[in-house]
């Protein structure tokens, strides 16, 4: 909040000229059965305001067993478009196939369930040319066409996340380059190597990476990007079961980085913090349900040994929950509350009130417990963690 604060006026800036001579970017769309929705990601990419003659698009199928590649034939006569396809190995196999083909200055991916803005491109261009140190620069991501309570509550979610990644990069601690559309300069690659598996989490070991080489990471909080996100309580824990394991695996192989100064706020502040709110998270919630049950309970006797007797409930600060844990809580939830306002203000240019907070800090702090004791099983037990 205080970065968020300090670091306002900046964000508040005329937007800088772009440089008169754009360089050279190459997207690569790496895909597996993506029949239903190729066809959206490949025309929004088309429609990127950039000179055609200095845009490539690779697309890449990773071994897809439906009509995807049947679908793609139509752009095989495109100049611009370059169609790719090989045995399925993965994600970080298709983008590592793609880069065996590109010469451009700038290298970006986008997932195939993604979609970018027009002007996306230029404007994170625009941080390259401002910022010479820059080695990649991550967009802000938002949730496609929500509807569904579930998807909802992920707006709220993805809105906090473009308020963190616009702070952190502030404080050149970012962990995570996300697959929709982050851009690297292309000798990332080859002063650090290709993508690894990272445990499903490619983007966030290559950011893990590129920190622990010294090379910086920025962030475009107005190049917009949108994706589909789950639509059912099932999709989206086993899409946020796999996040939240790669982190864990990725934090615990780039463990040195932790309490080291040579690594500034990512390794003095940031990753400890990410990485403790995760079982004070389980804890918290334990405790709330431990506490309930134990009311529920006391209730229940009482009712069995003096019968019910209703009476209107009188406030008596004799009764006010003094614990340490109960203003932890009160402080997390206003912190939390005021930040997710902040984050609206950034990624919607204005505040609203709606029910999509509801379902954010109502469901969200009781679904998301579930999936991170499930990753902090997985790791502490070996047992690994599918894509699907």
């Amino acid at each position: 909040m205080l970065t968020y604060l300090e670091t306002r006026e900046k964000r508040n800036l005329p937007p800088t000229l772009l440089p008169k001579q754009l360089p050279s970017v190459s997207i690569i769309v790496p895909v597996w059965n993506e029949e239903a929705t190729i066809l959206k990601t490949i025309f929004s990419l088309l429609k990127l305001n950039y000179p055609k003659d200095k845009l490539s698009i690779f697309i890449v199928d990773d071994g897809s067993l439906d009509n995807t590649w049947k679908v793609l034939q139509r752009f095989s006569r495109n100049s611009q478009i370059k169609l790719l396809k090989k045995e399925n190995g993965g994600k970080h196999t298709a983008l590592n196939y793609a880069l065996e083909f590109i010469e451009s200055d700038l290298v970006g991916c986008l997932d195939a369930d993604s979609f970018v803005h027009p002007e996306a491109l230029k404007k994170i261009v625009a941080h390259f040319e401002n910022d010479k140190e820059l080695f990649a620069v991550t967009p802000s991501i938002k949730v496609h066409n929500p509807k569904k309570i579930i998807e909802l509550m992920q707006r709220v979610e993805y809105q906090w996340a473009v308020l963190l990644r616009n702070i952190l990069s502030y404080m050149n601690a970012l962990y995570v380059t996300p697959g929709p559309f982050t851009i690297f300069k292309r000798n990332v690659f080859k002063m650090l190597g290709n993508y690894k598996h990272a445990y499903l989490t490619e983007d966030m070991e290559m950011a893990m990476r590129m920190q622990n080489s010294g090379l910086r990471i920025g962030n475009a909080p107005d190049a917009f990007v949108y994706t589909v996100t789950p639509q059912t309580i099932r999709t989206l824990y086993k899409q946020r079961l796999r996040w939240t394991y790669g982190f864990l695996r990725n934090v615990i192989d780039y463990k040195h980085l932790f309490f080291n100064r040579q690594y500034g706020h990512l390794g003095m502040l940031v990753l400890p913090t990410a990485s403790i709110s995760l079982v004070s998270t389980v804890y918290l919630v334990v405790n709330t349900i431990s506490s309930w049950t134990k009311s529920l309970f006391t209730s229940i006797s009482q009712i069995q040994t003096v019968g019910f007797h209703f009476a209107w409930p009188q406030f008596d600060f004799f009764y006010f929950d003094t614990s340490i844990i109960f203003f932890l809580g009160a402080v997390t939830f206003i912190g939390t509350f005021a930040l997710v306002i902040f984050a609206r203000k950034l990624s919607e240019n204005k505040i609203t009130l709606s029910l999509d907070l509801v379902y954010f800090f109502v469901l969200y702090a009781f679904i998301s417990p579930v999936w991170i004791t499930k990753a902090i099983f997985n790791v502490a037990f070996a047992r690994k963690t599918k894509w699907r």
